[in-house]
């Protein structure tokens, strides 16, 4: 019961995070599972069918509060679909032990970037532009699959990468963008889910997981989609990116072997510190910019 409450805990702050940044269920997720030593074939696989619930339900709170850009939605989940199924095909053929380093690697370098462009970002506009910007299907389709691919290898990386790039565009609605990759998220978990169950089997998913990410989640996911319209995204932005990074800190640094192990620890503080100076930076700085 302990474990269900501590795992619907996770899920809740992930799907909080991920439904107001446009980012972050997997990359937070996974870390803690990668965390706890688990396989990271098991680990996207279990987050993406733990995904298919809380997509669903963000997807519904989403369209609901009208943060969704439905034509936007339908060109980036289609290539995002079949992206993910190959890239769910792709995971399972490797060995979990040699994978595992890439995996956290690649999360963590999802925290650094989360975190240097929430701490970079200049305070967005409140008042929003009449009409969302046209979307090239040239510029759409190739994001989409690498978004696609990525989330499925990594168990996360659909909305770190699709999102910043749809909000670069002139005039584009912070909302609508978030809203939009949060719903079109459900089929990149769907795909990801049915290539996983092909490749590996059912028994490659931990249920009680799932169970748990999905009752966090969906508790978790109207909420995100109110505050998205009500709270700057820069806060959150930072401390989760700071949180991504420390929780795959260990495991990268067990990997390499230039790195002695009584260096662990002083590492582990400096991060630690740098994150909390940059959560007091990005507080004082928004206060300056709202009060200018």
């Amino acid at each position: 019961m302990r474990k269900l409450v501590l795992f619907s805990l996770v899920g809740f702050f992930a799907q909080l995070v991920d439904g107001s940044l446009g980012m972050g269920f997997g990359a937070t997720s996974g870390s803690m599972l990668l965390m706890l030593g688990v396989a990271p074939a098991v680990v996207s696989a279990s987050i993406h069918l733990a995904e298919v619930g809380t997509t669903a339900a963000s997807g519904a709170s989403h369209i609901y509060f009208k943060n969704v850009d439905r034509r936007l939605a339908w060109r980036l989940l289609i290539p995002g679909a079949i992206a993910a199924f190959l890239g769910a095909a792709f995971l399972s053929s490797l060995p979990g032990h040699l994978l595992k380093p890439f995996i956290a690697a690649f999360l963590t370098a999802l925290g650094v970037y989360i975190l240097i462009r929430f701490l970079l970002q200049a305070r967005q506009r409140q008042d929003e532009p009449e009409q969302q910007p046209a979307y090239s299907k040239k510029f759409v389709v190739p994001l989409a699959i690498v978004g696609g691919f990525f989330d499925a290898v990594g168990g996360g990386g659909w909305g770190p990468i699709t999102t910043p790039a749809l909000l670069a565009k002139n005039g584009a609605t912070p909302r609508k963008v978030v809203g939009t990759v949060a719903t079109s998220e459900f089929a990149i978990a769907v795909a990801a889910t049915l290539g996983f169950a092909l490749f590996l089997g059912w028994e490659a998913f931990n249920l009680f997981w799932v169970l748990a990410f999905v009752l966090g989640g969906m508790f978790a996911a109207p909420l995100a989609a109110y505050l998205v319209k009500v709270i700057p995204t820069q806060y959150m932005g930072v401390t989760v990116g700071g949180f991504i990074i420390l929780t795959n800190l260990n495991t990268l640094l067990q990997s390499v072997d230039f790195v002695p192990s009584e260096w662990t620890v002083p590492i582990y503080i400096v991060v630690f510190v740098l994150w909390i100076s940059a959560i007091v930076y990005q507080w004082s700085s928004l206060r300056r910019v709202a009060n200018a």
